[in-house]
Protein backbone atom coordinates (compact mmCIF):
# COMPACT_ATOMS: atom_id res chain seq x y z
CA UNK A 1 0.00 0.00 0.00
CA UNK A 2 1.26 3.46 -0.83
CA UNK A 3 0.95 5.41 2.67
CA UNK A 4 2.38 8.71 0.68
CA UNK A 5 0.00 11.47 0.78
CA UNK A 6 -0.42 13.51 -2.61
CA UNK A 7 3.01 11.69 -3.74
CA UNK A 8 4.93 14.08 -1.66
CA UNK A 9 8.19 12.46 -0.43
CA UNK A 10 9.90 16.22 0.42
CA UNK A 11 7.64 19.33 1.60
CA UNK A 12 9.18 22.44 1.97
CA UNK A 13 10.47 21.81 5.33
CA UNK A 14 12.45 18.58 3.88
CA UNK A 15 9.58 16.10 5.45
CA UNK A 16 7.45 13.22 3.41
CA UNK A 17 3.62 13.35 3.65
CA UNK A 18 2.03 10.31 5.31
CA UNK A 19 -0.76 8.33 6.18
CA UNK A 20 -1.05 8.41 10.05
CA UNK A 21 -0.97 4.74 11.16
CA UNK A 22 -0.23 3.23 7.38
CA UNK A 23 -3.94 4.20 6.55
CA UNK A 24 -6.44 6.77 4.96
CA UNK A 25 -9.46 8.49 6.82
CA UNK A 26 -12.36 9.33 4.88
CA UNK A 27 -15.07 11.39 5.93
CA UNK A 28 -18.71 9.84 5.93
CA UNK A 29 -17.04 6.21 7.33
CA UNK A 30 -17.42 6.87 11.27
CA UNK A 31 -14.66 9.30 11.06
CA UNK A 32 -13.79 9.10 14.77
CA UNK A 33 -13.12 5.19 14.66
CA UNK A 34 -10.59 5.43 11.76
CA UNK A 35 -9.13 8.40 14.28
CA UNK A 36 -8.54 6.24 16.78
CA UNK A 37 -7.43 3.38 15.02
CA UNK A 38 -4.66 5.66 13.02
CA UNK A 39 -3.62 6.35 16.56
CA UNK A 40 -2.84 2.86 17.70
CA UNK A 41 -5.72 2.06 19.27
CA UNK A 42 -7.26 -1.49 19.32
CA UNK A 43 -10.85 -1.91 17.73
CA UNK A 44 -12.22 -3.60 20.25
CA UNK A 45 -11.29 -0.52 22.99
CA UNK A 46 -12.95 2.73 20.59
CA UNK A 47 -15.80 3.01 22.47
CA UNK A 48 -13.85 2.99 26.00
CA UNK A 49 -11.90 5.74 24.27
CA UNK A 50 -15.06 7.71 23.03
CA UNK A 51 -15.84 8.74 26.19
CA UNK A 52 -13.24 7.67 28.71
CA UNK A 53 -14.05 7.30 32.27
CA UNK A 54 -12.06 7.10 35.81
CA UNK A 55 -13.90 4.26 37.07
CA UNK A 56 -12.52 1.94 34.04
CA UNK A 57 -9.24 3.06 33.79
CA UNK A 58 -8.50 4.59 37.73
CA UNK A 59 -5.65 1.76 39.10
CA UNK A 60 -5.91 0.57 42.44
CA UNK A 61 -3.57 2.94 44.39
CA UNK A 62 -1.58 -0.29 46.43
CA UNK A 63 -0.11 -1.21 43.30
CA UNK A 64 2.43 1.58 43.39
CA UNK A 65 5.88 1.20 45.44
CA UNK A 66 5.40 2.85 48.84
CA UNK A 67 1.91 4.33 48.10
CA UNK A 68 0.07 2.77 50.95
CA UNK A 69 2.40 3.97 54.03
CA UNK A 70 2.43 7.51 51.66
CA UNK A 71 -1.71 6.79 52.52
CA UNK A 72 -1.52 6.06 55.87
CA UNK A 73 1.04 8.30 57.01
CA UNK A 74 -0.83 11.16 55.93
CA UNK A 75 -3.73 9.94 57.07
CA UNK A 76 -2.35 9.95 60.37
CA UNK A 77 -1.39 13.35 60.58
CA UNK A 78 -4.69 14.31 59.52
CA UNK A 79 -6.23 12.58 62.31
CA UNK A 80 -3.53 14.04 64.84
CA UNK A 81 -3.80 17.75 63.62
CA UNK A 82 -0.02 17.25 62.97
CA UNK A 83 1.02 20.27 60.81
CA UNK A 84 1.42 19.23 57.08
CA UNK A 85 3.23 20.53 54.44
CA UNK A 86 2.98 20.50 50.57
CA UNK A 87 6.36 21.15 48.94
CA UNK A 88 5.69 21.76 44.74
CA UNK A 89 7.37 22.27 42.11
CA UNK A 90 7.13 26.17 40.44
CA UNK A 91 5.45 24.83 37.33
CA UNK A 92 1.61 24.19 36.25
CA UNK A 93 2.21 20.25 37.34
CA UNK A 94 3.55 21.16 40.29
CA UNK A 95 1.20 23.99 41.56
CA UNK A 96 -2.07 21.61 40.68
CA UNK A 97 -0.47 18.91 42.73
CA UNK A 98 0.11 20.70 45.53
CA UNK A 99 -3.58 21.95 45.37
CA UNK A 100 -4.80 19.31 45.13
CA UNK A 101 -3.76 18.06 47.97
CA UNK A 102 -4.05 21.02 49.88
CA UNK A 103 -7.98 21.13 48.90
CA UNK A 104 -8.09 17.05 49.88
CA UNK A 105 -6.45 17.25 53.37
CA UNK A 106 -8.44 20.20 54.22
CA UNK A 107 -11.54 18.44 53.32
CA UNK A 108 -10.46 15.82 55.28
CA UNK A 109 -9.98 18.25 58.57
CA UNK A 110 -6.57 17.96 58.33
CA UNK A 111 -3.85 21.39 58.73
CA UNK A 112 -2.15 22.04 55.60
CA UNK A 113 -0.09 24.38 54.08
CA UNK A 114 2.43 24.51 51.16
CA UNK A 115 6.17 25.67 50.11
CA UNK A 116 7.31 26.89 46.64
CA UNK A 117 10.83 27.43 46.39
CA UNK A 118 11.47 30.58 44.35
CA UNK A 119 12.62 29.50 40.77
CA UNK A 120 15.67 32.05 40.98
CA UNK A 121 16.97 32.54 44.54
CA UNK A 122 16.20 28.36 45.56
CA UNK A 123 16.39 26.36 42.19
CA UNK A 124 14.44 23.05 41.49
CA UNK A 125 12.98 20.82 44.19
CA UNK A 126 13.68 20.65 47.84
CA UNK A 127 16.85 21.92 49.36
CA UNK A 128 18.62 20.88 52.67
CA UNK A 129 18.11 24.81 54.04
CA UNK A 130 13.98 24.76 52.96
CA UNK A 131 13.25 21.65 54.37
CA UNK A 132 15.00 22.87 57.97
CA UNK A 133 13.54 25.99 58.00
CA UNK A 134 9.96 23.94 57.75
CA UNK A 135 10.97 21.90 60.62
CA UNK A 136 11.84 24.82 62.70
CA UNK A 137 8.76 26.40 61.79
CA UNK A 138 6.65 23.58 63.58
CA UNK A 139 6.43 21.17 59.93
CA UNK A 140 5.36 17.46 60.93
CA UNK A 141 5.37 15.71 57.78
CA UNK A 142 6.24 17.50 54.61
CA UNK A 143 4.93 16.20 50.93
CA UNK A 144 7.51 17.04 48.21
CA UNK A 145 5.05 17.02 44.89
CA UNK A 146 6.65 17.14 41.30
CA UNK A 147 9.69 16.88 42.66
CA UNK A 148 12.31 14.71 44.98
CA UNK A 149 13.61 12.04 43.70
CA UNK A 150 16.64 13.20 42.78
CA UNK A 151 16.58 15.12 46.15
CA UNK A 152 19.42 13.31 47.68
CA UNK A 153 21.34 16.03 50.01
CA UNK A 154 17.96 17.90 51.23
CA UNK A 155 16.06 14.18 52.16
CA UNK A 156 19.26 13.26 54.41
CA UNK A 157 18.94 16.37 55.72
CA UNK A 158 15.25 16.11 56.63
CA UNK A 159 16.40 12.94 58.25
CA UNK A 160 18.89 14.24 60.11
CA UNK A 161 16.72 16.72 61.57
CA UNK A 162 13.81 14.63 62.36
CA UNK A 163 11.61 16.10 59.92
CA UNK A 164 9.14 13.18 57.85
CA UNK A 165 9.27 13.17 53.98
CA UNK A 166 6.73 11.78 51.66
CA UNK A 167 7.60 12.08 47.68
CA UNK A 168 5.28 12.08 44.92
CA UNK A 169 6.84 12.56 41.87
CA UNK A 170 7.33 11.00 37.90
CA UNK A 171 10.55 12.08 37.08
CA UNK A 172 13.04 9.76 36.42
CA UNK A 173 14.56 8.25 38.90
CA UNK A 174 18.30 6.63 39.66
CA UNK A 175 18.80 3.05 41.26
CA UNK A 176 19.41 4.55 44.04
CA UNK A 177 16.59 6.78 46.31
CA UNK A 178 17.17 8.93 49.00
CA UNK A 179 15.94 8.72 52.18
CA UNK A 180 11.99 9.12 52.93
CA UNK A 181 8.76 7.89 54.55
CA UNK A 182 8.22 6.75 51.13
CA UNK A 183 8.82 7.54 47.38
CA UNK A 184 5.71 7.41 45.65
CA UNK A 185 7.10 7.50 41.71
CA UNK A 186 6.07 4.61 38.34
CA UNK A 187 9.61 5.99 37.42
CA UNK A 188 10.91 4.38 40.20
CA UNK A 189 13.39 1.81 38.85
CA UNK A 190 12.08 -1.10 41.06
CA UNK A 191 8.55 -0.58 40.47
CA UNK A 192 6.39 -3.42 39.22
CA UNK A 193 5.78 -3.85 35.81
CA UNK A 194 1.81 -3.02 36.24
CA UNK A 195 2.75 -0.02 38.28
CA UNK A 196 5.45 1.00 35.65
CA UNK A 197 2.43 1.25 33.28
CA UNK A 198 1.31 4.20 34.78
CA UNK A 199 4.57 5.88 34.04
CA UNK A 200 3.38 8.82 31.51
CA UNK A 201 0.52 9.91 34.20
CA UNK A 202 2.38 13.96 35.69
CA UNK A 203 2.32 14.13 38.92
CA UNK A 204 -0.66 15.89 39.42
CA UNK A 205 -2.07 12.35 38.45
CA UNK A 206 0.00 10.07 40.97
CA UNK A 207 -1.21 13.12 43.73
CA UNK A 208 -4.90 12.25 42.64
CA UNK A 209 -3.83 8.33 43.21
CA UNK A 210 -2.22 9.22 46.55
CA UNK A 211 -5.99 11.49 47.57
CA UNK A 212 -7.52 8.28 46.53
CA UNK A 213 -5.75 6.20 49.10
CA UNK A 214 -5.56 8.61 51.62
CA UNK A 215 -9.50 9.11 51.35
CA UNK A 216 -9.75 5.05 51.52
CA UNK A 217 -7.49 4.72 54.30
CA UNK A 218 -9.68 7.11 56.59
CA UNK A 219 -12.91 5.66 55.50
CA UNK A 220 -11.53 2.22 56.93
CA UNK A 221 -10.79 3.97 60.06
CA UNK A 222 -14.07 5.53 60.34
CA UNK A 223 -13.53 9.15 59.94
CA UNK A 224 -15.89 10.12 57.28
CA UNK A 225 -18.98 8.58 59.72
CA UNK A 226 -18.48 12.22 61.58
CA UNK A 227 -18.08 14.68 58.63
CA UNK A 228 -19.04 14.91 54.79
CA UNK A 229 -16.45 12.46 52.73
CA UNK A 230 -14.15 14.74 49.98
CA UNK A 231 -15.89 14.84 46.51
CA UNK A 232 -12.48 13.46 44.77
CA UNK A 233 -14.33 13.71 41.58
CA UNK A 234 -14.31 17.28 42.21
CA UNK A 235 -10.37 17.74 42.03
CA UNK A 236 -10.53 16.48 38.73
CA UNK A 237 -10.14 19.98 37.02
CA UNK A 238 -7.06 20.54 38.66
CA UNK A 239 -5.89 16.94 37.16
CA UNK A 240 -6.39 17.80 33.74
CA UNK A 241 -4.62 20.82 34.16
CA UNK A 242 -1.60 19.72 35.44
CA UNK A 243 -2.15 16.92 32.92
CA UNK A 244 -1.96 18.85 29.64
CA UNK A 245 0.26 21.83 30.91
CA UNK A 246 3.38 19.03 31.57
CA UNK A 247 2.84 17.84 27.70
CA UNK A 248 2.47 14.19 29.42
CA UNK A 249 0.92 11.89 26.84
CA UNK A 250 -3.09 11.74 26.89
CA UNK A 251 -3.50 8.00 26.44
CA UNK A 252 -5.09 5.89 29.17
CA UNK A 253 -5.69 7.48 32.71
CA UNK A 254 -4.43 10.67 31.25
CA UNK A 255 -7.13 10.65 28.46
CA UNK A 256 -9.86 9.55 31.35
CA UNK A 257 -8.44 12.64 33.48
CA UNK A 258 -8.69 14.80 31.03
CA UNK A 259 -12.07 14.43 29.46
CA UNK A 260 -13.39 14.35 32.41
CA UNK A 261 -11.51 17.50 33.75
CA UNK A 262 -12.76 19.33 31.50
CA UNK A 263 -16.31 18.32 32.44
CA UNK A 264 -15.26 19.74 36.01
CA UNK A 265 -13.97 22.52 35.16
CA UNK A 266 -16.79 24.21 33.10
CA UNK A 267 -18.88 24.31 36.07
CA UNK A 268 -16.65 26.74 37.08
CA UNK A 269 -16.41 25.37 40.54
CA UNK A 270 -12.75 26.42 41.53
CA UNK A 271 -13.09 29.99 41.77
CA UNK A 272 -9.51 30.64 41.15
CA UNK A 273 -9.69 28.41 37.63
CA UNK A 274 -12.66 30.55 36.98
CA UNK A 275 -11.22 33.73 37.60
CA UNK A 276 -8.10 32.57 35.18
CA UNK A 277 -10.34 31.52 32.28
CA UNK A 278 -12.17 35.06 32.83
CA UNK A 279 -8.64 36.73 32.77
CA UNK A 280 -7.75 35.01 30.00
CA UNK A 281 -11.04 36.01 27.66
CA UNK A 282 -12.00 32.94 27.16
CA UNK A 283 -16.27 33.32 27.29
CA UNK A 284 -16.47 29.75 26.65
CA UNK A 285 -15.71 26.39 28.49
CA UNK A 286 -12.03 26.20 27.95
CA UNK A 287 -10.96 23.16 25.73
CA UNK A 288 -7.54 20.53 26.60
CA UNK A 289 -5.70 23.42 23.86
CA UNK A 290 -6.84 26.01 26.03
CA UNK A 291 -5.51 24.23 29.05
CA UNK A 292 -2.25 24.43 27.46
CA UNK A 293 -1.79 27.51 25.41
CA UNK A 294 -3.76 30.11 27.54
CA UNK A 295 -4.46 28.77 31.23
CA UNK A 296 -1.04 27.21 31.39
CA UNK A 297 1.62 29.77 30.93
CA UNK A 298 -0.30 31.96 33.17
CA UNK A 299 0.00 29.50 36.51
CA UNK A 300 3.61 29.47 35.11
CA UNK A 301 3.92 33.16 34.95
CA UNK A 302 4.10 33.01 38.73
CA UNK A 303 7.16 30.94 39.40
CA UNK A 304 8.49 32.14 35.84
CA UNK A 305 8.87 35.97 36.69
CA UNK A 306 6.76 36.83 39.88
CA UNK A 307 5.92 34.94 43.10
CA UNK A 308 6.44 31.15 43.20
CA UNK A 309 3.70 30.45 45.24
CA UNK A 310 1.18 32.42 43.10
CA UNK A 311 -0.57 29.66 41.38
CA UNK A 312 -1.56 27.64 44.37
CA UNK A 313 -2.79 30.70 45.72
CA UNK A 314 -5.17 31.08 43.01
CA UNK A 315 -6.11 27.41 42.49
CA UNK A 316 -6.96 27.13 46.42
CA UNK A 317 -8.37 30.64 46.79
CA UNK A 318 -11.97 30.53 47.78
CA UNK A 319 -12.60 34.48 47.98
CA UNK A 320 -13.94 35.68 45.14
CA UNK A 321 -11.90 38.87 45.27
CA UNK A 322 -8.80 37.48 46.14
CA UNK A 323 -9.23 35.07 42.98
CA UNK A 324 -9.52 38.38 41.03
CA UNK A 325 -7.12 39.89 41.99
CA UNK A 326 -4.54 36.94 41.71
CA UNK A 327 -5.78 35.97 38.23
CA UNK A 328 -5.06 39.85 36.75
CA UNK A 329 -1.72 39.69 38.23
CA UNK A 330 -0.66 36.28 36.99
CA UNK A 331 -2.35 37.97 33.53
CA UNK A 332 0.43 40.76 33.82
CA UNK A 333 3.19 38.58 34.59
CA UNK A 334 2.40 36.24 31.43
CA UNK A 335 3.20 39.74 29.12
CA UNK A 336 5.55 40.25 30.70
CA UNK A 337 6.64 37.25 30.40
CA UNK A 338 6.11 37.09 26.73
CA UNK A 339 8.39 40.01 26.07
CA UNK A 340 11.22 38.33 28.15
CA UNK A 341 10.89 35.34 26.60
CA UNK A 342 11.53 36.71 23.33
CA UNK A 343 14.66 37.97 23.74
CA UNK A 344 15.95 35.15 25.04
CA UNK A 345 14.73 33.05 22.30
CA UNK A 346 16.04 35.71 19.86
CA UNK A 347 19.44 34.95 21.43
CA UNK A 348 19.44 31.29 21.64
CA UNK A 349 18.72 30.75 18.18
CA UNK A 350 21.65 33.40 17.16
CA UNK A 351 23.61 31.25 19.30
CA UNK A 352 22.11 27.74 17.82
CA UNK A 353 23.17 29.49 13.97
CA UNK A 354 26.84 29.95 15.16
CA UNK A 355 27.03 26.65 16.89
CA UNK A 356 26.39 24.49 13.75
CA UNK A 357 24.18 21.47 12.77
CA UNK A 358 24.56 19.74 16.06
CA UNK A 359 22.84 16.11 17.13
CA UNK A 360 21.40 18.00 20.38
CA UNK A 361 21.61 22.15 20.28
CA UNK A 362 23.02 23.44 23.70
CA UNK A 363 23.72 26.85 24.09
CA UNK A 364 23.80 29.21 26.20
CA UNK A 365 24.34 32.96 27.82
CA UNK A 366 25.20 35.39 30.25
CA UNK A 367 21.88 36.75 32.25
CA UNK A 368 19.32 34.68 30.09
CA UNK A 369 16.38 34.77 32.24
CA UNK A 370 15.95 31.05 34.00
CA UNK A 371 12.40 31.87 33.80
CA UNK A 372 12.31 31.02 29.98
CA UNK A 373 14.41 29.31 29.45
CA UNK A 374 12.41 26.03 28.83
CA UNK A 375 10.19 28.13 26.38
CA UNK A 376 13.29 29.24 24.30
CA UNK A 377 14.48 25.59 24.38
CA UNK A 378 11.18 24.84 22.84
CA UNK A 379 11.07 27.29 20.70
CA UNK A 380 14.30 25.83 19.69
CA UNK A 381 13.37 22.51 19.17
CA UNK A 382 10.42 23.25 16.76
CA UNK A 383 12.46 25.16 14.40
CA UNK A 384 15.24 23.19 14.08
CA UNK A 385 13.89 19.64 14.74
CA UNK A 386 16.74 18.45 16.96
CA UNK A 387 16.95 18.65 20.89
CA UNK A 388 17.57 21.77 22.31
CA UNK A 389 18.84 23.10 26.07
CA UNK A 390 18.97 26.16 26.39
CA UNK A 391 21.11 27.34 29.49
CA UNK A 392 21.50 31.01 31.56
CA UNK A 393 24.97 31.97 33.56
CA UNK A 394 24.84 34.17 36.25
CA UNK A 395 27.47 36.49 37.90
CA UNK A 396 28.59 33.04 39.68
CA UNK A 397 29.21 31.06 36.43
CA UNK A 398 26.41 28.87 37.42
CA UNK A 399 24.65 27.84 34.41
CA UNK A 400 20.30 26.69 34.61
CA UNK A 401 19.39 24.89 32.08
CA UNK A 402 16.24 23.28 30.18
CA UNK A 403 16.12 20.61 27.52
CA UNK A 404 13.36 20.14 25.14
CA UNK A 405 13.39 17.11 23.13
CA UNK A 406 12.04 15.18 19.78
CA UNK A 407 10.47 12.00 19.35
CA UNK A 408 12.96 9.27 19.83
CA UNK A 409 15.24 10.99 21.99
CA UNK A 410 15.29 10.38 25.59
CA UNK A 411 17.10 13.31 26.84
CA UNK A 412 16.04 13.14 30.40
CA UNK A 413 17.91 9.79 30.69
CA UNK A 414 20.92 11.23 29.08
CA UNK A 415 20.73 14.11 31.45
CA UNK A 416 20.57 11.72 34.26
CA UNK A 417 23.98 9.92 32.77
CA UNK A 418 25.78 13.48 32.46
CA UNK A 419 25.02 13.71 36.27
CA UNK A 420 26.46 10.35 36.80
CA UNK A 421 29.60 11.16 34.71
CA UNK A 422 30.61 14.43 37.16
CA UNK A 423 29.64 17.04 34.07
CA UNK A 424 26.55 18.40 35.89
CA UNK A 425 25.81 19.53 39.71
CA UNK A 426 22.36 18.81 39.37
CA UNK A 427 19.67 17.59 37.02
CA UNK A 428 16.80 15.15 35.62
CA UNK A 429 13.87 15.11 33.68
CA UNK A 430 11.83 12.56 31.55
CA UNK A 431 12.30 11.64 27.85
CA UNK A 432 10.54 14.87 26.53
CA UNK A 433 11.74 17.51 28.85
CA UNK A 434 14.63 18.10 31.42
CA UNK A 435 16.82 20.83 33.63
CA UNK A 436 19.97 20.78 34.94
CA UNK A 437 22.57 22.69 37.14
CA UNK A 438 26.25 23.26 35.15
CA UNK A 439 28.96 25.39 35.56
CA UNK A 440 29.47 28.17 32.35
CA UNK A 441 33.04 26.43 31.86
CA UNK A 442 31.01 22.52 31.64
CA UNK A 443 28.77 23.75 29.00
CA UNK A 444 31.10 22.43 26.04
CA UNK A 445 31.74 19.40 27.90
CA UNK A 446 28.41 18.85 28.38
CA UNK A 447 26.96 19.47 24.68
CA UNK A 448 30.27 16.74 23.88
CA UNK A 449 28.77 14.21 26.21
CA UNK A 450 25.17 14.73 24.48
CA UNK A 451 25.92 14.68 21.34
CA UNK A 452 28.20 11.51 21.58
CA UNK A 453 25.02 10.00 23.63
CA UNK A 454 21.95 10.61 21.44
CA UNK A 455 23.22 11.15 18.25
CA UNK A 456 22.21 7.56 16.93
CA UNK A 457 19.26 8.21 18.15
CA UNK A 458 18.80 11.93 17.00
CA UNK A 459 19.75 10.12 13.52
CA UNK A 460 17.17 8.21 13.48
CA UNK A 461 14.59 10.11 14.34
CA UNK A 462 15.86 12.39 11.61
CA UNK A 463 15.25 9.43 9.19
CA UNK A 464 11.91 8.62 9.75
CA UNK A 465 10.79 12.71 9.70
CA UNK A 466 7.54 12.75 8.25
CA UNK A 467 4.15 14.72 8.74
CA UNK A 468 1.54 12.52 9.65
CA UNK A 469 -2.00 12.94 8.19
CA UNK A 470 -4.98 11.71 8.64
CA UNK A 471 -7.10 13.30 5.92
CA UNK A 472 -6.60 14.30 2.40
CA UNK A 473 -9.13 16.84 0.87
CA UNK A 474 -9.89 19.44 -1.30
CA UNK A 475 -9.88 23.43 0.36
CA UNK A 476 -14.06 23.52 0.02
CA UNK A 477 -13.95 20.59 1.85
CA UNK A 478 -12.53 22.58 5.26
CA UNK A 479 -15.84 23.53 6.93
CA UNK A 480 -16.54 24.25 10.70
CA UNK A 481 -18.61 20.90 10.41
CA UNK A 482 -15.55 19.10 9.59
CA UNK A 483 -13.71 21.23 12.75
CA UNK A 484 -16.75 19.54 14.96
CA UNK A 485 -16.64 16.11 13.25
CA UNK A 486 -12.92 15.82 14.58
CA UNK A 487 -13.30 17.28 17.81
CA UNK A 488 -15.40 14.26 18.74
CA UNK A 489 -12.29 12.20 19.20
CA UNK A 490 -10.66 14.71 21.81
CA UNK A 491 -8.96 15.37 23.94
CA UNK A 492 -6.02 16.10 21.95
CA UNK A 493 -2.57 16.19 23.10
CA UNK A 494 0.81 14.93 23.58
CA UNK A 495 0.69 11.13 22.85
CA UNK A 496 -2.85 11.45 21.07
CA UNK A 497 -1.82 14.27 18.60
CA UNK A 498 -5.03 16.15 17.09
CA UNK A 499 -5.89 15.77 13.16
CA UNK A 500 -4.01 17.26 10.49
CA UNK A 501 -5.50 17.28 7.19
CA UNK A 502 -3.78 18.24 4.26
CA UNK A 503 -5.64 20.11 0.93
CA UNK A 504 -4.83 21.05 -2.25
CA UNK A 505 -3.68 22.44 -4.27
CA UNK A 506 -4.30 25.66 -4.09
CA UNK A 507 -3.22 29.30 -4.73
CA UNK A 508 -2.50 31.63 -2.27
CA UNK A 509 -5.47 34.98 -3.28
CA UNK A 510 -3.65 36.81 -0.32
CA UNK A 511 -1.37 37.01 2.25
CA UNK A 512 0.48 38.64 4.92
CA UNK A 513 2.23 38.68 7.92
CA UNK A 514 0.33 40.00 11.02
CA UNK A 515 1.06 40.13 14.67
CA UNK A 516 4.31 38.44 16.09
CA UNK A 517 5.90 36.86 12.54
CA UNK A 518 2.62 35.18 12.00
CA UNK A 519 1.83 34.81 8.11
CA UNK A 520 -2.01 34.74 7.46
CA UNK A 521 -3.44 33.81 3.67
CA UNK A 522 -6.21 32.84 1.63
CA UNK A 523 -6.31 30.05 -0.15
CA UNK A 524 -8.80 28.95 -3.45
CA UNK A 525 -8.90 25.58 -5.16
CA UNK A 526 -9.52 24.76 -8.90
CA UNK A 527 -12.86 25.55 -7.69
CA UNK A 528 -12.39 28.53 -6.81
CA UNK A 529 -14.05 28.29 -3.40
CA UNK A 530 -11.98 29.77 -0.63
CA UNK A 531 -10.56 29.39 3.05
CA UNK A 532 -8.61 31.03 4.98
CA UNK A 533 -4.79 29.56 6.81
CA UNK A 534 -2.27 31.42 9.52
CA UNK A 535 1.15 29.82 9.76
CA UNK A 536 2.14 30.96 13.04
CA UNK A 537 5.33 32.54 14.15
CA UNK A 538 6.45 31.17 10.15
CA UNK A 539 7.74 34.26 9.20
CA UNK A 540 11.50 33.28 9.21
CA UNK A 541 10.70 29.82 8.37
CA UNK A 542 10.75 27.80 4.70
CA UNK A 543 7.14 27.89 5.30
CA UNK A 544 5.93 31.03 5.59
CA UNK A 545 8.36 31.97 2.67
CA UNK A 546 6.59 29.45 0.63
CA UNK A 547 3.45 31.23 1.75
CA UNK A 548 4.72 34.97 0.78
CA UNK A 549 6.31 33.94 -2.17
CA UNK A 550 3.81 31.52 -4.32
CA UNK A 551 2.23 33.88 -6.36
CA UNK A 552 1.26 32.19 -9.45
CA UNK A 553 2.39 29.03 -8.31
CA UNK A 554 0.07 25.73 -6.88
CA UNK A 555 0.78 24.21 -3.44
CA UNK A 556 -0.64 21.90 -1.56
CA UNK A 557 -1.10 22.81 2.62
CA UNK A 558 -1.18 20.82 5.49
CA UNK A 559 -2.08 21.66 9.21
CA UNK A 560 -5.28 21.43 12.08
CA UNK A 561 -8.99 22.48 11.28
CA UNK A 562 -10.01 25.10 13.72
CA UNK A 563 -13.76 26.92 13.99
CA UNK A 564 -13.79 30.36 13.74
CA UNK A 565 -16.76 31.28 15.88
CA UNK A 566 -15.40 35.15 16.29
CA UNK A 567 -18.19 36.19 13.38
CA UNK A 568 -21.98 35.36 13.68
CA UNK A 569 -21.57 32.95 10.66
CA UNK A 570 -18.81 30.20 11.89
CA UNK A 571 -16.37 29.63 9.62
CA UNK A 572 -13.26 27.19 9.66
CA UNK A 573 -9.35 28.14 8.87
CA UNK A 574 -6.42 25.97 8.60
CA UNK A 575 -3.76 26.12 10.89
CA UNK A 576 -0.53 25.65 8.52
CA UNK A 577 2.34 23.12 9.77
CA UNK A 578 3.25 22.90 6.15
CA UNK A 579 3.38 22.66 2.23
CA UNK A 580 4.65 21.49 -0.83
CA UNK A 581 4.73 22.56 -4.42
CA UNK A 582 2.23 21.17 -6.45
Amino acid sequence: MNNSVFGISESVSGRSWRWRGGRATETGHDLVRQLFLARGAHADSIERLRAPTIRDLLPDPSIFLGMDVAARRTADAILKGERIVIFGDYDVDGATSAALLIRHIKACGGTVGHYIPDRLLEGYGPSASALSALKESGADLVICVDCGTQGFAALEAAEACGLEVIVVDHHKASTALPPAIAIVNPNRMDECVEAAAYGHLAAVGMAFLLAVAVSRDLRGRGHFKAQAEPNLMGLLDLVALGTVADVVPLTGLNRAFVAQGLKIMAARGNRGLAALTAAAGLERSPGAGDLGFALGPRINAGGRVGRADLGVRLLTSEGDEECTGLAEELNRLNQERRAIEADVTEGALAAADRAGNMPVVVVSGAGWHPGVIGIAASRLKDRLGRPAIVIGTDEQGVGKGSGRSIAGVDLGGAILSAKEHGLISAGGGHAMAAGLTVQADGVERLADFLCERLAKQVAQAEGERSLDLDLALAPGGVTPDLAEELEAAAPYGAGWPAPRIAAGPVTVVDCGVVGSGHVRAVLAGADGRRMKAIAFRAEDTPLGAAILTAAGRRLYVAGRVKRDDWNATPRAELHLEDAAWA
